[in-house]
């Protein structure tokens, strides 16, 4: 067979890299986005932050857009006005928004044992069991382990040895850090509470010697076991449940990463308005100073690279532009298949799925997953991520459907309203929500209670209301 050269006509489709740009900054959360505009800002010279100066006279045309009202021209209300210097005044000053220490446990234990007299080899112990403590304050190696890591032929150290310095350190603040397992956390807590109560003893020989049974809720039997009553039983649960199970948790407390949401939603006039927040994204604009030096005609590499930059810096505009409309868009449909949520609660909630929003929006259904990933809508019930309000569905009695958030919402409302002392079983709860007309099996029950984080029936038994 010869070889030959043979010319063939087809059409493929292929992405522009202006297209991968908008597709990128689409599925971006807010935070990552800023750091995009960040480097463009960086890298591009014809990007630039617009001034105080510049949104003077355009101040009427930064009001929050809406979906009826949006249109491409408006381009300047889909970013924030700059920052105003912030004064004291304008801060706000909730406390919890405050985090001053960058101390951890284990700075904070060896800061204790800084302050504390030990020989040298104790010391050398300390910091060994230290180092061993996670952030819960539990001890992640045994006391035979810290004595064989520790032990030399010149130096051998027992393990009544390790033992001692351990019970030391387990009366540093918090109390409790440096213990074994979760009994040895709470005896040592107890320790610090007057031995002459009845129900004290009665907490220690129950965690001693019956911490499961006290998991399991199996209170007849420690009555039966321990020869008591409810009433003294009860005061020595109440004892228990003010300890810490995991007490260094009380120094090891991370920053609080707070959320911006995207959108937020507002009833106005008895209609649910959807508008985007404009203090997310910085305003960008064209420099103007260095888009005037370019010259038609001019081949040269200054005047080409500023072409390039040029263009880029429109597309990177256009990119934006078109993210944050096809946010409102989807925002806005979202809010008018979920009013029912807005307006009575989890329980309202319809089952939706992406296709009934890409459907309605005309788009795919990749789109509205990228769009809604890592975005976030602030609600008059709170502030969830657009992924929240879809869900898979069950069937009703009458044919029709029924949201799984709405079923783990009355769930809850089960739950919630039960007898303490006769706690509602999987089975009862499903034949509740059947009563209702929604068609649940018990297993559904089950497997929404666990992903709720709700015990079983057994484990929330309580002696008292």
């Amino acid at each position: 067979m010869k070889a030959s050269l043979q010319l063939n006509m087809s059409q493929t489709l292929t992405l522009t890299p202006q297209l991968q740009q908008a597709i990128r900054l689409l599925q971006l959360s807010t935070l990552d986005l800023q750091q995009e505009i960040q480097q463009a800002l960086d890298a591009n010279p014809l990007l630039e932050l617009e001034t105080p100066e510049d949104t003077q006279d355009n101040t009427d045309a930064t009001e929050e857009t809406d979906a009826s009202e949006f249109d491409e021209t408006q381009w300047s209300n889909l970013h924030t006005a700059p920052n105003k210097s912030a004064s004291f005044d304008d801060m706000d000053s909730n406390l919890e928004n405050f985090y001053c220490t960058t101390v951890n446990l284990q700075d904070h234990l060896l800061w204790q044992l800084d302050l504390t007299p030990m020989s040298d080899v104790d010391r050398v112990i300390a910091l060994a069991i230290i180092d061993a403590i996670d952030n819960d304050g539990i001890l992640t190696q045994t006391v035979d382990e810290l004595r064989a890591s520790l032990s030399t032929t010149t130096l051998p150290i027992e393990c009544d040895e390790v033992e001692a310095v351990r019970h030391r350190i387990q009366q540093f603040d918090p109390i409790g850090c440096g213990s074994l397992n979760l009994s040895d956390a709470l005896m040592v807590q107890l320790q610090q509470f007057p031995h002459d109560k009845e129900a004290i003893q009665l907490a220690k020989n129950i965690i001693k010697n019956d911490i499961e049974l006290l998991a399991q809720h199996h209170y007849r039997q420690l009555i039966k076991q321990y020869q008591t009553n409810e009433t003294e039983l009860n005061e020595a649960l109440k004892i228990i449940q003010s300890l810490n199970p995991h007490p260094g948790s009380i120094i090891h407390q991370g920053v609080t990463e707070y959320i911006i949401p995207d959108v937020s939603v507002k009833k106005i006039k008895g209609v649910w308005r959807v508008f985007l927040n404009h203090e997310t994204l910085p305003k960008l604009t064209i420099n103007q100073s260095y888009a005037s030096l370019i010259q038609r005609a001019d081949s040269s590499a200054d005047n080409q690279f500023l072409k390039s930059n040029l263009q880029e810096a429109r597309w990177f505009l256009k990119s934006i532009q078109s993210r944050q409309e096809t946010l409102l868009k989807v925002a806005t449909a979202i809010v008018e298949y979920q009013t029912d949520f807005l307006e009575s609660g989890e329980e309202g909630m319809k089952p939706l799925i992406l296709n009934d929003v890409a459907q309605a929006l005309d788009l795919h259904e990749s789109t509205i997953s990228r769009v809604t990933t890592q975005k976030f809508m602030h609600t008059p019930r709170g502030v969830f991520e657009l992924k929240y309000f879809f869900s898979s569905h069950v069937n009703t009695s009458a044919g029709g459907e029924c949201s799984s958030t709405a079923i783990r919402a009355i769930i809850k409302k089960c739950v919630a309203n039960e007898n303490r002392r006769k706690p509602l079983s999987d089975s009862k709860i499903s034949q509740l929500i059947q009563a209702q007309g929604i068609e649940v099996a018990r297993r559904t029950v089950a497997k929404y209670r666990e992903a709720l984080g709700i015990a079983p029936s057994n484990e929330r038994k309580a002696l008292e209301e």
